[in-house]
């Protein structure tokens, strides 16, 4: 049987009381999905950024108190074809519900075998992801990757005045932003006047405010906090730095290409699957500030070079990470799924 993807009717449901990558991803592929024709509505908890978002966006969004809540929802909702959870309370919550779902695979630890076992596709966000599960138990033909995408903006970033390296992102110990604090003294031993934008708040700021001031580059360092016009954060910089540590994917690595920032990174996690080192960015193999450094340093002292990873970056984006082809690929894995329980 083959199944009209243009005419499926899904339901995203996700539970999360903030903004981070997961939410921004659920409400793209709505948007995405609306777009390519299909019907696509939200389940998210009620007065959350996602619901705000969402609704000024255009969809319909059915707002819940929380897990049981939504559970009780997803029971009393009808004539959608598929639910897609997208991050872990939602998946309680279908599962609760007893629906039929897919459910989104963000990070690398382990997981409920109970739980997710109930679902008819795992979507892991990266083969690391993807791997992460499979070594849970899982069978492979249960699990199917597809990458985040991101937004693929009409024209590339320009930069800044004076060199201006920066990243954007949620502030914890394994997004590891103390490597790019203990690299700056070094960056500005060669650039003096280099800045470092931090775009985002959270646990880890005090201590890398702190950190700043020990060694002397606090005037070099702007924490920025959270910024709502994301854009021109990545347009204002020079070099994109991205030193998280077992990053499952990396949304805002994605869409600092799309911009087409040179980008330097640690190669862990999934960033391999997205950086071809010294052709579309570079990558560090150590969690050592001298070498991250001479990475950043390398780039700011070569305008070829950044020019030439830069342009590369952008094109691994549009071919192989833009949102629509992130929709495409998961509209195609629902229509298999309703096609498989069809048969």
């Amino acid at each position: 049987m083959i199944v009209d993807e243009k005419r499926l009717r899904t339901l995203h449901v996700d539970l999360g009381r903030h903004w981070r990558g997961g939410q921004s991803q659920a409400l793209l592929l709505a948007g995405e999905l609306r777009r390519m024709g299909q019907v696509a509505e939200m389940v998210a908890l009620r007065d959350s950024p996602l619901t705000q978002r969402a609704k000024a966006a255009g969809i319909v969004v059915h707002e819940a108190g929380g897990r049981i809540g939504a559970a009780r929802m997803l029971r009393q909702l009808r004539g959608f074809d598929l639910v897609h959870c997208h991050e872990a309370h939602a998946l309680t919550a279908a599962w609760l519900a007893g629906a039929n779902f897919v459910v989104s695979r963000r990070l690398a630890y382990p997981i409920s075998k109970l739980r997710y076992r109930s679902a008819k596709r795992i979507v892991a966000i990266s083969r690391f992801v993807k791997q992460s599960v499979l070594d849970c138990g899982f069978v492979d033909e249960q699990v199917e990757v597809i990458h985040d995408g991101v937004p693929v903006p009409g024209a590339p970033a320009v930069g800044g005045e004076g060199a201006r390296i920066g990243c954007v992102g949620y502030l914890l110990p394994e997004k590891n932003q103390e490597l790019l604090i203990r690299s700056l003294p070094l960056v500005l031993a060669r650039h003096p006047g280099c800045r470092l934008i931090l775009a985002g708040d959270g646990p880890s700021r005090a201590g890398l405010e702190r950190l700043a001031g020990q060694l002397g580059v606090a005037a070099s360092a702007d924490f920025a906090g959270h910024v709502e016009d994301v854009a021109a954060v990545y347009r204002s910089l020079d070099v994109f730095v991205f030193p998280s540590i077992a990053e499952p994917l990396g949304s805002s690595l994605l869409a600092a290409m799309s911009y087409g920032l040179p980008c330097v990174a640690l190669a862990r996690g999934a960033v391999p699957e997205v950086i071809d080192n010294g052709v579309n960015g570079l990558t560090v193999d150590d969690r050592d500030p001298k070498g991250f450094a001479e990475a950043v340093i390398r780039l700011l002292d070569d305008a070829a070079l950044r020019g030439r990873l830069g342009a590369l970056a952008r094109q691994t984006v549009a071919e192989r990470f833009s949102a629509a082809r992130m929709a495409r690929k998961t509209a195609d894995l629902y229509g298999r799924v309703l096609a498989e329980q069809a048969a």
